[in-house]
C-alpha cells in the first residue's frame, strides 16, 4: 500500500427524518430527536442511538451529510433500476439520490472510488413504485399465474 487510506464518509437521510443531517448542519455534537415523516420507513429513526458517533465520523473524515427531498426518493429507486437493474427499497432510493447530489456538487469526485451501501430489496416497499411497475395480482396457483400472464406482452413489443 502506498500510504494511509483517507476515506471520507458521507451520510444521506430522507428529508422527513434527518436528525443526523440536522446535527451536522448545526455543527452541534447533539442529535435532537424528531418525529419521522418519510416514505423511507426503514430509515424513519427519529432518535438514532449511534447518531453522535455518525456525526463524529462525518466530521473527522471530512465528509458531509445531505437530506434527500422526499420527492427524490422514488426517483433514486427508478434510476438504480434503469441503470443497474437493481430493485431497491426506499432507503436505497435515498442512497442513490444522495450520491447523485453529492457527485453533482463535487463532494464526490468523478475519479474517486466510491462505495454506496444499499442492502434493502424493493419488494419491501413496492407501494412506492406501483404506478411504474404495474404489478399483476395472483393467488398462489399455476392457473392464476398463467391467467394473469396471458394478457402480458413479454417480448417488449
Amino acid at each position: 500500500m502506498d500510504g494511509p487510506v483517507h476515506t471520507r464518509m458521507h451520510l444521506t437521510q430522507a428529508e422527513g427524518c434527518s436528525p443526523i443531517v440536522d446535527g451536522f448542519k448545526s455543527e452541534d455534537d447533539v442529535i435532537r430527536p424528531i418525529k419521522p415523516d418519510t416514505i423511507a420507513k426503514s430509515l424513519a429513526i427519529g432518535n438514532p442511538a449511534d447518531g453522535i458517533y455518525a456525526l463524529r465520523t462525518l466530521r473527522e473524515s471530512g465528509g458531509s451529510a445531505y437530506a434527500v427531498p422526499e420527492e427524490d426518493v422514488v426517483e433514486g429507486m427508478k434510476l438504480l433500476a434503469e441503470t443497474e437493474g437493481i430493485f431497491t427499497e426506499t432507503a436505497g432510493g435515498v442512497v442513490v439520490s444522495g450520491l447523485k447530489y453529492l457527485a453533482g456538487i463535487g463532494a464526490i469526485k468523478r475519479d474517486e472510488l466510491t462505495v454506496a451501501y444499499i442492502t434493502g430489496n424493493g419488494l419491501k416497499t413496492q407501494e412506492a413504485v406501483e404506478d411504474v411497475v404495474h404489478p399483476l395480482p395472483v393467488v398462489p396457483t399455476m392457473s392464476s399465474f398463467e391467467q394473469a400472464l396471458s394478457g402480458v406482452n413479454l417480448d417488449g413489443r
